[in-house]
């Protein structure tokens, strides 16, 4: 039991630092405390920790003692995968569908744009019929391995409450950003599920 209590401990102290590294109240207080030059990579320099801090829950989640609790026969094994393929292939889908360098940071930091006004309301791909596409590829992928384990199975109710309840909170730093743009797409989109139909554009 101590690995996969290790690796969700260290989920959940990973999800902690991401939404309040992300959230507007903090991203405030860095604004006054580096200035607007220094500011500009606050979302590059984010994106980075991002990346290299989830790292270690990764080397975790691989080197501790496991067990298996269970792998599909085929052909079931190689529908999963499929579902797997989906999950990554919307995952693609959705980063291309933003403005990908500015979700990197990367215009902010070397080209001098404002940090807020590069951040724009992303409605369109997969984000017309679903708010968070990308959590919605990241938990087709997780669960729909063939191949089970305890550390994988920890990893994956981590993964999967971080998504809830940091939706919960970037949905409430969206809220006060946009306004009511941002209400009205979350009133006529679903937060994960797709609806089966696109909505009808009015403008």
């Amino acid at each position: 039991m101590f690995s996969p209590m290790l690796i969700f401990l260290a989920l959940a102290l990973y999800g902690l630092t991401h939404s309040l590294l992300a959230s507007l109240r903090w991203k405030n207080w860095a604004r006054r405390k580096l200035g607007e030059t220094a500011y500009r990579w606050y979302r590059l320099l984010y994106t980075l920790w991002a990346v290299f801090s989830f790292l270690p829950v990764l080397y975790l989640a691989a080197v501790l003692p496991d067990a298996p609790l269970y792998r599909l026969p085929l052909p079931w094994a190689w529908g999963f995968v499929l579902l797997q393929g989906i999950g990554l292939a919307l995952g693609a889908w959705s980063l291309l569908a933003t403005d990908l360098w500015t979700f990197l940071g990367l215009p902010q930091a070397l080209f001098r744009r404002d940090p807020d006004e590069a951040e724009i309301l992303t409605v369109r791909g997969p984000y017309r019929w679903m708010r968070h596409p990308m959590y919605t590829a990241s938990l087709l992928f997780l669960w729909c391995s063939p191949v089970m384990t305890c550390n994988a199975l920890a990893f994956d109710l981590g993964a999967t409450l971080y998504f809830f309840i940091g939706g919960y909170f970037e949905e409430r730093k969206l809220l006060a950003q946009f306004g009511e743009p941002y209400a009205a797409y979350r009133r006529r989109t679903p937060m994960l599920l797709p609806r089966l139909l696109p909505p009808v554009s009015r403008s």
